[in-house]
């Protein structure tokens, strides 16, 4: 009898652990910066329900309107199962006998954050969620530069030019042509019917910015600079500038093991009704003396432009320095 037990016993742990890698391999799905909650109606409903939509569907900061931060899909915990599990990013909240959180990486499919949020009580849950906010919004905007990265991928334009004349590179759709090309500045367009999207490239000697500058300031400088040169309306005088109106978000990151100082906001072209987000990069690079300067912005006056400016942000992190 404690035979037949323990060949039962082993089979099922087999058969699970089976189960499991085969979950875990499979491709997971979901739109770019959406999430899967899976979380109980009675708690969706209350306090806990407003605190996740309030960190997870919080304005994207410089977008010229407002948009939230990812699309949530909330689902109850008894739908715990299939499509859901499939999602790129699932957050799993309740009710339990202690309190724990953990982000697991490719639990139900590859590539995933399965994040697990249990709380002894609401005022648990609630602790969780704000202690532990920032630690899943970091990691699912990693995954989701990653998988859209990925879907580019599939269609690359000829990578020879910009790194030849600029010894770096960058993985940016076929979609895009140039615009306009020189010895020192390119401007790469992607047209749709509802707008177009634009990439900037140039670089500048690595003394055009000082320890002691205020580096937003020195951000505008360059940037209204460039756009007075190369970025017009049909009036020679409507340079692009950044709209100081609108709020201007900037931080330190590093892209390519560099110091990179990322910069967010609205542009404007003088004089002109047109006006759209953008997002900048200076990417100090000390080996070469050079300051590598990469922007995205978009004009799309009549659709949402969140997903658009990911794209921008994509393309713009994919960047390797020779």
């Amino acid at each position: 009898m404690n035979k037949i037990f323990f060949f039962s016993l082993v089979t099922f742990l087999f058969f699970s652990c089976s189960k499991k890698n085969e979950n875990s391999t499979r491709p997971s799905t979901a739109k770019i910066n959406s999430i899967s909650i899976v979380i109980d109606d009675q708690l969706w409903n209350g306090i806990i329900g407003d605190s996740i939509r309030n960190k997870f569907a919080s304005p994207v900061e410089g977008l010229s309107k407002e948009e939230p931060q990812f699309d949530i899909n909330q689902y109850p915990i008894h739908v715990m199962e299939g499509f859901v599990t499939k999602s790129r990013t699932v957050i799993v909240v309740k009710i339990g006998n202690e309190n724990y959180f953990k982000i697991n990486k490719n639990q139900y499919a590859t590539p995933q954050n399965a994040i697990h949020i249990t709380g002894k009580s609401i005022s648990d849950i609630l602790d969780i969620i704000e202690k532990r906010a920032p630690q899943i919004i970091k990691s699912i905007q990693e995954e989701e530069i990653k998988s859209h990265q990925l879907l580019l991928n599939d269609s690359l334009l000829n990578p020879l030019v910009i790194q030849k004349q600029f010894q770096l590179r960058l993985k940016i759709p076929k979609s895009y042509s140039y615009a306009l090309k020189n010895t020192s500045f390119i401007w790469l367009k992607n047209e749709f019917t509802s707008g177009n999207t634009s990439l900037l490239i140039t670089q500048l000697p690595i003394s055009v910015i000082h320890s002691n500058d205020n580096v937003l300031e020195k951000v505008i400088q360059i940037h209204d600079s460039i756009g007075a040169l190369y970025i017009k309306g049909k009036d020679a005088t409507s340079g692009f500038y950044i709209d100081k109106s609108y709020p201007i978000y900037q931080s330190k990151i590093t892209l390519d093991g560099k110091l990179t100082y990322e910069t967010k906001g609205t542009w404007r072209l003088k004089d002109n009704f047109m006006f759209g987000a953008f997002i900048n990069y200076l990417i100090v690079d000390s080996k070469n003396n050079r300051i590598i300067f990469l922007e995205g912005f978009c004009y799309i006056p009549s659709k949402e432009q969140r997903d658009y400016m990911h794209e921008l942000e994509t393309i713009i992190k994919s960047v390797q320095l020779n």
